[in-house]
């Protein structure tokens, strides 16, 4: 199964093998990179149900990073600056702020936004802390989304989803069949943001709210359980498509998507075929 994430002017598609990255540039022409899957990521521990999950939020941090990498770089000389580029440190440093300001806004202030209910008691506070999790999310995509370069994405996006689509379905990949498609897909990386939310509301609802200590600790501690079993039904949810009980618990991810997709132009397809060409290339060439 091919996936990917839309990056500044660009797509990236992971293949079995390899990423590959299409940015395209302001003189016209597209710009291609590739990027090395992780070796530990994609061993035999690839195939454990639930620990699967873990590793593949790692590589997906790592290798988004570097793909977004990619397309700034380019955009950088594009403005006319050939020698300036974002080097290892500074993808280092943007992934752990990155990683720091998505615990603080989805984990942490949700929980101190339901301190005050405590009070009255532990369950209502959970239930307040989910709600003003999912709120705040929901609008974090909403408001960002507000943005000219992020509008732009969500172009890319849809290329990116819908290029999946139609490779999927063994059609050639061409604008007229690609556009055949939604830009949705239920194996998309928003839609697993959204179920890290509603799992991580369940889970939350067994943990004690007292020591303060605990109930900080276990918001930052069950991010892997939460991911692993998220990525599960992710998984799950894409396998099965097709299947009305899949479909069903899974529309609600694809509603989301309206939010994080657009109908892209067709110089947003082609990027998106390139980018895939390259990583279905890359599978040949690696298993030949």
């Amino acid at each position: 199964m091919y996936g990917g994430q839309a990056i500044i002017e660009g797509v990236m598609i992971r293949g079995l093998r390899g990423c590959s990255v299409a940015v395209r540039r302001a003189d016209g022409s597209i710009h291609h990179e590739t990027i090395p899957l992780l070796n530990w990521a994609n061993g035999t521990l690839r195939k454990v149900p639930f620990l699967r999950g873990m590793l593949v939020l790692i590589e997906t941090l790592v290798i988004g990073m570097r793909a977004y990498t990619i397309g700034a770089n380019q955009q950088i000389k594009d403005a006319g600056d050939d020698d300036a580029e974002i080097g290892a440190f500074g993808m280092g440093l943007m992934t752990a702020i990155a990683f720091v300001f998505g615990i603080a806004l989805f984990f942490l202030l949700p929980l101190f936004l339901s301190r005050p209910v405590e009070a009255q008691s532990d369950f209502l506070a959970n239930v307040v802390e989910g709600l003003a999790r999912l709120v705040i999310f929901l609008v974090y995509i909403w408001a960002i989304g507000l943005m000219k370069d992020i509008k732009r994405m969500y172009g890319y996006h849809g290329a990116e989803h819908m290029t999946i689509h139609a490779h999927e379905n063994g059609l050639p990949l061409i604008a007229s069949e690609i556009r055949k498609f939604s830009p949705a897909h239920p194996r998309c990386g928003t839609s697993f943001l959204l179920t890290v939310v509603v799992v991580s509301i369940i889970i939350f609802m067994f943990v004690p709210r007292e020591p303060l200590w605990m109930l900080v600790g276990s918001r930052i501690v069950l991010i892997p359980l939460i991911a692993a079993l998220s990525y599960e039904f992710i998984r799950f949810t894409g396998i099965h498509s097709g299947n009305f009980l899949a479909d069903l618990v899974g529309k609600p991810n694809l509603w989301l998507q309206k939010l994080t997709t657009a109908q892209p132009d067709d110089e947003m397809i082609e990027v998106a075929v390139s980018a895939m060409q390259t990583a279905i290339e890359i599978d040949q060439r690696e298993t030949a």
